[in-house]
């Protein structure tokens, strides 16, 4: 390939024709191609070459946590209501119904995991994602408006198709913060989507708003065009704990005679007077 091509194709930014145009070229000669089938071919290439790369773009910027996909996903601990929606839920059609997602349960259940992985198959089917804990949403939008750039802000969150807020159940906001965070609820209202995880039920959520009126109107418009998934049984991460116990008391060598000491094993469990502890087996978030 001469030097002036090679200019032209960074130029126009055909990397894949650059990369593989002499690899193409001896395939097409020992295979007698015409010269449409090497175009097509390089062609070919180059928007598979694009795609991945928009994706990694994609996903860096979404925020999402790399390792909670769906092949890391536990999926035989799902709620079989869940399992069964997963594969739709991935193919993004609420996404462009600008319906929400909204993933109720008590801590370890698996909300963040089920989100993130929903998140991760949405960008594989070419929608921008922005993964963030709820209460750094809310003080980025918060620093925006007291630097009177709110309606910039929003404009730029808006170029995302899906947001996740992950665990909003722990807000306790002041009037300042509770303002913005429906304001933002309320600009993405049936014209994009928000993928929310919550250890509160729908009765809590005055602890979030701590005002009747707005913790109704916030609700009235994320549950109006919405997803419910309820997670329910057993904590994945007590679990995990109790399991890491087991393989070190297989492991631990045996205490010489006359050792009265034991090795205790800390395990994390969820703790006392969780703020969703009225959820009882069965019980749907909706409640009221």
């Amino acid at each position: 390939m001469n030097t002036a091509l090679e200019m032209l194709l960074r130029e126009l930014k055909l990397l894949a024709f650059f990369d593989h145009a002499q690899t193409v070229a001896i395939e097409a000669e020992r295979e007698g191609w015409g010269f449409t089938r090497y175009l097509h071919t390089l062609a070919e290439l180059e928007v598979q070459e694009r795609g991945q790369r928009r994706i990694a773009r994609r996903r860096k910027e979404s925020k999402l946590p790399a390792s909670k996909t769906l092949s890391s996903l536990d999926r035989s601990r799902l709620p079989e209501p869940i399992r069964r929606q997963l594969p739709t839920l991935c193919e993004g059609h609420f996404v462009d119904k600008a319906q929400n997602l909204l993933a109720f349960g008590l801590p370890g259940r698996g909300k963040t995991h089920l989100l993130c992985a929903i998140g991760h198959a949405l960008i594989e089917q070419g929608y921008r994602v922005l993964f963030s804990p709820a209460y750094q949403l809310v003080q980025r939008l918060l620093a925006a408006k007291q630097d009177l750039r709110l309606e910039k802000e929003l404009r730029k969150l808006d170029g995302f198709a899906v947001i996740i807020l992950d665990d909003i159940g722990y807000l306790q906001q002041n009037r300042e913060e509770m303002e913005v965070l429906f304001t933002f609820l309320a600009e993405r209202y049936e014209r994009k989507s928000v993928l929310i995880s919550s250890n509160l039920v729908f009765s809590q959520w005055d602890r979030i708003f701590q005002d009747p009126m707005t913790t109704a109107a916030a609700i009235d418009r994320l549950v109006h065009h919405a997803i419910i998934l309820e997670l329910t049984g057993p904590s994945f991460r007590t679990q995990h704990a109790k399991q890491r116990q087991h393989e070190v008391k297989l492991t631990a060598p045996a205490p010489h005679r006359g050792d009265t000491s034991t090795q205790q094993v800390i395990t994390e469990d969820e703790k006392p007077g969780e703020v969703n502890a009225d959820i009882a087996p069965g019980q749907t978030p909706v409640d009221t």
